[in-house]
């Protein structure tokens, strides 16, 4: 089990801004790596192939992951981020191109250059690539890839211009995912982020993505019985009520496969807890979607507490990526403030 501790029993992090740039992205990083090594197992599997479970990177930094070995797809390296890391940093570049602009043609014009998971297998990435147009506007596809790289659009848009948030999120959505739930989950991330570096509450963000989700859904609608915001409050509620944070209820309640389930799930994880290394911890030792929930919920508290970040994880997510998140910090933070 994992103590939960909102905003409410935790002081908030007297972080400037550019820490707290630089926390949600770290964040991201590490959560994609961490959780990269039990992604779609169960819980039961997690512990059998980790058995004292997952405590950081379990093995040799650059290695391959013991189950991808001969994997066809891809043999996935212990610390090596996913296309979730890879487009976030995509939507970040096309942003800072545009001087502050989000504009799905720039995005899908830096997307095209990603190469991770491009294959039949992820539907939303193979048709765009395959189609090689960057101007392309997806219609469906509701899963949570979206939400997971729209976390530049919360940096550089602040919480009080929902608006933008809303249609920015879009913006970085569509390109491969047009359905009303992937766009809802994404405004509410995006929203996330940017009550988390503006040092909000975690109740103050938790309401602002539940209003960016509800906002996006009646925009662009989809099935009225599905609801991420309504989704979103439920979870957020449930967890927060919890003393403790029980990894096999989490994983029985909530299997995080799909974008209703992933985003909800990680949004509330990023509110009630205080902590990146916890949260991604959680995420990782439930299974699931669990590169997705720890992404996400560790970019969110990198951004509230960036003290919190396991800077011996993010050292090796840059060994074997060489992302240089660190030089995008200082020209995000400009566009925030003069935006």
């Amino acid at each position: 089990m994992i103590s939960s501790r909102s905003r409410a029993d935790v002081a908030p992090s007297e972080s400037t801004v550019a820490e707290r740039v630089a926390g949600c992205l770290k964040g991201i990083a590490t959560g994609d790596a961490v959780g990269k090594q039990t992604e779609l197992l169960s819980y039961a599997d997690v512990l059998r192939w980790y058995p004292y479970r997952i405590r950081g990177f379990e093995g040799l930094p650059g290695s391959v992951i013991p189950r991808y070995v001969g994997n066809r797809k891809r043999e996935w390296r212990i610390g090596e981020t996913t296309d979730d890391t890879e487009r976030t940093i995509a939507v970040a570049r096309a942003i800072i191109a545009d001087q502050g602009g989000i504009d799905h043609t720039s995005i899908g014009r830096e997307m095209l250059r990603c190469r991770k998971s491009v294959h039949p297998g992820v539907k939303s990435l193979w048709e765009f690539h395959q189609a090689g147009d960057p101007a392309r506007i997806a219609t469906r596809h509701d899963g949570c890839g979206a939400a997971i790289r729209v976390g530049p659009v919360g940096i550089v848009v602040r919480p009080d211009r929902l608006d933008d948030l809303v249609n920015g999120a879009r913006e970085a959505s569509i390109p491969t995912h047009g359905g009303s739930v992937a766009i809802a989950a994404a405004a509410a991330t995006a929203a996330a982020v940017s009550g988390a570096i503006e040092g909000w509450s975690a109740a103050e963000i938790i309401t602002l993505a539940e209003s960016a989700a509800a906002k996006a859904e009646r925009q662009w609608p989809g099935d009225p019985s599905v609801s991420v915001a309504r989704t979103l409050r439920g979870v957020h509620d449930e967890l927060i009520s919890l003393p403790e944070l029980p990894w096999t209820e989490i994983a029985a309640q909530h299997p995080s496969t799909h974008a209703l389930a992933v985003v909800p799930l990680a949004l509330s994880l990023a509110t009630v807890m205080d902590s990146v290394q916890q949260a991604i911890l959680l995420a990782a030792n439930v299974g699931g979607d669990s590169d997705s929930v720890a992404s996400i919920a560790g970019g969110i508290l990198g951004a509230r507490y960036p003290e919190t970040v396991n800077h011996v994880w993010y050292d090796t997510v840059e060994a074997v990526n060489r992302h240089e998140l660190l030089a995008l910090v200082g020209e995000l933070v400009d566009l925030r403030r003069f935006r």
